[in-house]
Parts: C-alpha cells; sequence; structure tokens
C-alpha cells in the first residue's frame, strides 16, 4: 500500500512539474479570447487607416499603421501579458500601494508637460513614445480598493463608508473618517479627481467599476448608495466649475452632453454627410454594413467616420464585418467577465477574488461603454476598444490586466493539483 501511494504521489508530482512547463498558463478561454482580440485589432487597424494616403496632412500610411500595430502587439502586448501571467497574484498585492500612487504623480504630472490632445493633456512623453498614466492609474485603483476590502472582510458588511454627521470633530466620525473612508473610498475618489479635467469618461469608468466591487464584497447597499449620491453631486459641481473656468475638458464633456440630447429630441433632416456628428457618422456606418458586412477592406464608410481606428472601432468593425460578427465581438467582451466571476469562485482569499473581478469589470465596462455611444445610448467618450482599438497605452495596460486575472486562475489551478 505504501509504495502504491509513493507512485500516486510521484505521478502528482510530475503532472504539476509538467503543468508549470507550459508556456501559456491559466485559463484557456482567455487566452483564446485574448487571440481573437489581437488578431482583429490588426485587421480593423489596417483597413480603417487606409484613408491616410488620402490624408495631406498625415506623413503615415495604413502599411506604417498596420507595422507599427504589429510592433505593439508583438512587442508590448504579448510579452506582458505572459510575463504579468506568470507572476504570483501576491506580488501585486505587495507592490500596490507604490504602483498607485506612482500612476497618480505621472497622471498629474501630465497635466503640466504632457503632449496635448484635443485640448487635453493625457499624454506623456518618454523619448520617441508617448504613453497615458491614467491607463495604468485605473488598473491600480482597483488593485488598492481590492487590498483594501480584503483587511476588513469580517466585518465589512457592517462598516460605516462615510460620516453619519457633519461633526467631524466627534471621535466616533473621527473613527469612521480614519479607518473606512480614507482607507477604501480616498484611492478611488482620488484617482476620479486625477483623471476627471482629461477625460471624464475615463473617471466614470473607474467609479463604475469600483461601486460593483464594493456590492460584489458585500458592502451595505445603503453605504454604496451614499457614497454614489456623494460622488455624483462632487462630479457635476467639478465638472461645471472646470466648464465656467475653461479648465480640461469640463466644456468638451457638457457639449457632447447637449449635442446626444439634441440628436434624440430633434426630428432628422437631411444634411450633408460632414455636417453630421460622429456617432451619427457611425451609425450610418453600422447601418451600412446590415447582416453580414461590406466585407473587409471594402467599407465605404471609414472616409466619413471620425477615428474609425480607435473612438469608432466598434462602428467601423460591423460595417465591414457585419451585424451578426458585432455580436459575437460584444460577447467575447462578456465572457472576460464570465470567465473572471468563474476564476473568482475559485479563489480561497479575498484580494485575488476582488482583483480578479475589478479588472474583468475593468475591461468590459470599457468595451461597453464604447459600443453603447455607437449605437448612441450615451454621450461620445473617447474611450478605446480594449485590445482592438489603435495605440499603446490601452493595448498595454489591457494587456497587463488581462495577464493578472489570468494569473490568479494558473494559482488556482496549482493550488487546486496540490489539493488532490
Amino acid at each position: 500500500m505504501k509504495d502504491r501511494r509513493d507512485t500516486v504521489g510521484s505521478e502528482a508530482a510530475e503532472e504539476l512539474l509538467a503543468s508549470r512547463r507550459r508556456v501559456l498558463e491559466g485559463d484557456r478561454t482567455l487566452w483564446i479570447i485574448y487571440a481573437v482580440l489581437i488578431v482583429v485589432s490588426i485587421l480593423v487597424v489596417y483597413s480603417s487607416t487606409a484613408k491616410m494616403v488620402y490624408d495631406i496632412t498625415s506623413d503615415m500610411t495604413s502599411t506604417d499603421s498596420l507595422r507599427q500595430q504589429i510592433m505593439y502587439v508583438v512587442a508590448l502586448s504579448m510579452p506582458v501579458i505572459y510575463i504579468a501571467h506568470k507572476i504570483n497574484y501576491t506580488f501585486y498585492r505587495r507592490w500596490t500601494p507604490i504602483g498607485y500612487y506612482l500612476f497618480v504623480l505621472l497622471t498629474v504630472i501630465t497635466y503640466f508637460v504632457g503632449a496635448e490632445t484635443n485640448g487635453a493633456a493625457r499624454w506623456l512623453p518618454v523619448g520617441p513614445f508617448r504613453f497615458q498614466p491614467s491607463e495604468g492609474l485605473k488598473i491600480f485603483t482597483i488593485l488598492m480598493l481590492a487590498r483594501c476590502m480584503e483587511t476588513r472582510q469580517s466585518t465589512i458588511n457592517k462598516i460605516k463608508l462615510l460620516p453619519t454627521s457633519f461633526r467631524l470633530k466627534d471621535e466616533k466620525q473621527k473613527k469612521i473618517l480614519r479607518e473606512n473612508t480614507l482607507p477604501i473610498l480616498g484611492p478611488v475618489v482620488l484617482s476620479c479627481a486625477v483623471i476627471l479635467p482629461a477625460h471624464t469618461s475615463s473617471a466614470v469608468l473607474i467609479f463604475l467599476a469600483s461601486v460593483i466591487m464594493l456590492y460584489i464584497g458585500r458592502v451595505s447597499k445603503r453605504e454604496i448608495a451614499k457614497f454614489t449620491a456623494v460622488v455624483v453631486f462632487a462630479g457635476i459641481v467639478g465638472l461645471t466649475l472646470l466648464s465656467l473656468v475653461h479648465v480640461g475638458r469640463g466644456g468638451v464633456a457638457g457639449s457632447r452632453l447637449t449635442t446626444w440630447v439634441m440628436e434624440w429630441v430633434t426630428s432628422g433632416e437631411k444634411k450633408f454627410v460632414y455636417e453630421l456628428s460622429d456617432t451619427q457618422r457611425a451609425m450610418i456606418a453600422i447601418h451600412n454594413g446590415g447582416i453580414s458586412g461590406e466585407g473587409a477592406g471594402h467599407s465605404t464608410s471609414r472616409a466619413v467616420v471620425i477615428h474609425p481606428e480607435s473612438d469608432y472601432a466598434y462602428a467601423f468593425f460591423t460595417s465591414e464585418y457585419g451585424f451578426i460578427a458585432a455580436v459575437v465581438l460584444m460577447l467575447l467582451y462578456l465572457w472576460i467577465t464570465f470567465r473572471s466571476i468563474e476564476i473568482c469562485r475559485r479563489c480561497t482569499t479575498a484580494f485575488p477574488t476582488l482583483m480578479t473581478a475589478g479588472l474583468g469589470l475593468l475591461i468590459t465596462c470599457q468595451a461597453l461603454l464604447h459600443i453603447l455611444v455607437q449605437v448612441n445610448i450615451i454621450p461620445e467618450t473617447g474611450q478605446t476598444l480594449p485590445l482592438i482599438s489603435r495605440g499603446g497605452s490601452s493595448l498595454l495596460f489591457t494587456s497587463l490586466a488581462l495577464g493578472m486575472i489570468i494569473s490568479v486562475s494558473r494559482t488556482n489551478s496549482y493550488n487546486q493539483e496540490l489539493r488532490k
């Protein structure tokens, strides 16, 4: 009997060791989704940037754009997701505070020395390259919230997130501020505050993902409602002030909201295509795509859709590949959240559970915000389509987030094998 147990134990050890030798570990479904989205990214960027040939203000061709996107995929995305999925999630937990405050600092610095586009400084120049620190701040805000909630799981459904009165000199109110409000909500509020002037929709995205995380983390619904009300009020006041003093994107956010409302309340009339709003052009592209699409490289809308390679990538994809392919693409993003939930169920501690749920929600919510803009359900946001839209920053940090999720699934698999 002893020899048999030893044999079974050695076989299990060999199987576990063999699994560690695999190049790609963790959740296979997420790897497949990643591969599909990367291929779609290359196709969309190459086809959508063909109009650059006719743009006398651009010194890039569609071939240059394709070469650049492939370089981003090969030199940034693939190495980052591979390395991230091989690192144990405890490493991320340990270095979360440093990463969070570093990206807060970089985001603030961007306002003073960043490259300005459309009236907002969002990109930080690093040699010949530029990157968007706010993309990294999104991820580390989720990690910071997961880390703070982890240590309070035993009492989190009973704690007060906000003071119960305005008598802040009262010791009871000071304790709530010191032990709950600042540690848990402080990072979320700070991130939203530093991102809001340059990218309102990113601040909204962080807030939405954080609120859902609070719900998943068993925080009282009443406390979540109070926090939501306070942040929404503060956000409206903040945007109004920014608009009045002409700082940041407050005026842009207001004009986009006004345009969106007018498109819903005014009756349609014939206009030249160049008189239409960006969203109206995107909806025409979606309509032209029909059920099966116009065919890869044959979209008639790329010349009129604004930024078909980035802000309106989903509309352009629909115009070329059709409604059915567009639905499948949307389901892939939803699938990321479903797989994240499945990974969460196998976690035995709070931090990887909350981190996985939060990062999955962040990717899916960004994709849904992008898609909802294309069909005019919400105002224009400027959010890119994760892993598909042209650009390095979004691709880099989305790959990092997905790699972190796969890292947790990889650790779960090891733990499951060890228990056997």
